[in-house]
């Protein structure tokens, strides 16, 4: 997915209508950082709980532990990475986020004590907290500038940034696996060696200051986002989608491993939504955005999601094993990835609407960190749920029932 390849899809005009405005370079430039940051992340983490309990010899409760710390450095702080780069500038954000994940990758890759563990998961998650909310407003912001001199869609931006992390996601676990045939060392060094590439072109490419962008002091922002009732209620809203989407990683194992007999249908199940995303995120996003308004899109994408949750539970009673008992789960799959590519790209092109001028930054990261507490509480309850001695399908509906409960959090308009 080079810079040039990327204007050409979102570019892609209706027939009878002009072709909009080609993306600026520093909008290509920020697509492909999300890319590069997905392939140098996805290389390593996912391989990282079996080198801590396999490779090191740790307790499971620490191997939990260890990846909670992790995804609470990244998502809980999120909303600092937004401010600062709402006060300094995008660029010393994102170059000192690539300093640190180059820092810590090494770090992980020699650490074999506890200590030196959590001190490089630490350095991972935290360096994400700053170069992604500063990206990720970023692009939410050319995005807007590109709607308004091209008339397109801004959520096609959006989309595209999704089609790209999602690309990231897929290639680095592939190529982390091929780096594993020497050890995990080298698979963190190579993931540390992807963001000395990313530093070096953001330090040549990333201008100083990016025109337009209003650099504002950090105090008082915390206060105007509290007092801010529509954007909470899409934090909310949004918090529902992903703690939905979360079960991917909770409830359908759970499910896979009852019906398979073993975990081992999971890694299929995850391509086909990577795979999904990849190839139908931006005729979704296209085809949404010719006939929906975004708050329809939201409430279209979170009902396809609890009919996702409705399927596996209709289907549970049931009882079904080996192949066809996986047939409910790659039903619930597709329809949570479909509902994925219509809340997800929406959401985020939401957010410049509501944010106080010169703050999005801080917005951006506060969606972020608002619905990852959001999902640590439910995930919390959801195992409860699933552990709870329940008939079969009650955890599922009451899933389904979540993303349900969100359409009335929506905000009205946009």
């Amino acid at each position: 997915m080079t810079a040039a390849s990327i204007g050409r899809l979102v570019r892609k005009p209706r027939r009878g209508v002009p072709p909009p405005t080609p993306l600026s370079p520093l909008l290509r430039l920020l697509i492909v950082t999300q890319l590069a940051f997905n392939i140098g992340f996805f290389a390593v983490l996912p391989f990282l709980s079996e080198h801590l309990g396999q490779g090191i010899g740790m307790a499971g409760w620490l191997v939990g532990f260890v990846l909670g710390l992790r995804t609470f450095s990244q998502q809980g702080l999120f909303v600092v990475g937004g401010a600062l780069a709402d006060r300094y500038g995008i660029r010393p954000v994102v170059l000192a986020g690539c300093l640190l994940r180059i820092a810590g990758f090494a770090w992980l890759g020699f650490a074999e004590r506890t200590w030196a563990v959590v001190g490089a998961v630490l350095l991972i998650g935290f360096a994400a907290a700053l170069f992604s909310p500063a990206v990720e407003s970023e692009v939410a912001r050319q995005a807007v500038l590109w709607e308004e001199e091209s008339g397109g869609d801004r959520t096609r931006v959006l989309a595209l940034f999704t089609v790209a992390g999602q690309a990231g996601a897929f290639v680095g676990p592939l190529l982390g696996a091929l780096l594993l045939a020497a050890d995990f060392r080298t698979a963190c060094l190579a993931g540390a060696g992807v963001f000395v590439l990313v530093l070096a072109g953001h330090a040549w490419l990333l201008p100083q200051r990016v025109p337009g962008r209003v650099q504002v002091q950090v105090k008082g922002g915390a206060r105007l986002l509290l007092r801010n009732r529509r954007f909470l209620a899409l934090c909310c809203a949004y918090g529902a989608y992903l703690l939905a989407y979360n079960q991917l990683y909770l409830a359908l194992p759970a499910e896979v491993e009852r019906a398979a007999g073993s975990q081992a249908p999971l890694a299929w199940l995850f391509a086909l939504s990577s795979l999904l995303v990849v190839t139908a995120q931006l005729p979704v996003t296209r085809w949404a955005g010719e006939r929906l308004a975004p708050r329809r899109s939201m409430v279209a994408g979170l009902a396809l999601i609890a009919v996702g949750f409705s399927v596996v539970a209709l289907a549970r009673p049931a009882g079904w094993t080996g192949t066809g008992g996986l047939v409910p789960a790659a039903g619930f799959v597709v329809l949570l990835t479909l509902g994925q590519m219509l809340v997800a790209p929406v959401a985020r092109a939401w957010v410049p609407d509501l944010a106080e001028e010169g703050r999005l930054g801080l917005y951006t990261g506060a969606l972020s960190s608002v619905s990852g507490l959001i999902v640590l509480a439910g995930s919390s309850a959801t195992g409860l749920l699933l552990d709870s001695g329940l008939p079969p399908a009650v955890p599922w509906l009451v899933l389904a029932a979540v993303p349900l409960a969100a359409l009335g959090l929506l905000p009205r308009r946009r």
